[in-house]
């Protein structure tokens, strides 16, 4: 399918083999991550015995098998919201549950906002209308910096080393799957970042010594609909007090901090599923 500026665009839509008569969900991934976050999770919300549903996993324009834009200034959370909303047009999907990781979470907000009647309920993972400054000086540290491993065992071990303090954990097994949907095989072979690199300058024109922009008017656009918050328990981008926050501003939130775990929780693993899994499940 394509944006409205004619940019091409990927989504993974899983359908479940028994008739789909439950809200449709709609996965939003991270900065520089893409829908193959979102396969474990997606598998089990299309098999679920008694509540199959339709799952829609999105990449953004310049991140996985969507086409990269050459205007990085394009790499802007109200570009991303309109590309979804023609995803989910030309998709026939008018209202659904949305599950936003960390970037993700923003477009919830932000969908809120614009377009309130599609969204029934949210999961907002790590996430929240405060952001802080010194987890995103971390997370431009490495985005569009990643150097191009000879072997996925290369790539796993550059992962570990940016990453351990945040999820001190993982199996091997959890950092090769995290490898494996971080970067690509080209035609020749190479292992490259499977996001366009220019995704680095939207971070660099971010003035992270200064206070940033607080966005509870967005978040107040999800007072009518249940939510579920999750926060690893290392995470430099969600704090604990915006965390308590969120709770007394909405008195549908649902709040879950994920042990060992930092920014984002890994929805491939099973102690961030199964409470995702048990939310969803008591909806429409």
């Amino acid at each position: 399918m394509t944006a409205r500026d004619g940019l091409r665009l990927h989504v993974r839509d899983y359908i479940p083999t028994a008739p789909a008569r439950a809200l449709p969900v709609v996965c939003l991934p991270g900065l520089a991550r893409t829908a193959a976050d979102f396969h474990a999770l997606a598998l089990d919300l299309v098999a679920d015995e008694k509540r199959p549903r339709r799952v829609l996993a999105v990449d953004y324009r310049g991140r996985g098998a969507s086409e990269r834009d050459r205007n990085w200034r394009n790499y802007d959370v109200r570009v991303e919201l309109d590309d979804l909303m023609q995803a989910l047009a030309a998709l026939g999907v008018e209202r659904a549950i949305f599950i936003g990781t960390s970037r993700g979470g923003l477009i919830t907000m932000a969908m809120a906002a614009a377009r309130p009647a599609a969204i029934a309920a949210a999961v907002l993972n790590d996430i929240g209308p405060v952001i802080e400054a010194r987890g995103l000086m971390r997370i431009r540290g490495y985005i569009g910096k990643l150097p191009s491993p000879r072997t996925i065992e290369e790539a796993v071990d550059i992962l570990r080393r940016l990453q351990d303090a945040q999820f001190p954990e993982l199996t091997y097994a959890e950092w090769h799957e995290m490898a494996a949907a971080t970067w690509r095989q080209d035609a020749d072979g190479r292992l490259l970042p499977d996001y366009d690199p220019a995704l680095l300058k939207t971070l660099e024109a971010l003035d992270l010594e200064s206070k940033l922009p607080e966005l509870w008017p967005l978040f107040g656009g999800l007072a009518g609909v249940p939510v579920l918050a999750l926060r690893g328990a290392n995470s430099d981008i969600l704090s604990p007090d915006t965390l308590a926050r969120m709770r007394a501003a909405h008195e549908r939130l649902e709040a879950v901090e994920i042990p060992a775990q930092g920014h984002a929780p890994l929805t491939s693993h099973k102690d961030v599923r199964r409470p995702i899994l048990s939310f969803i499940r008591h909806l429409g």
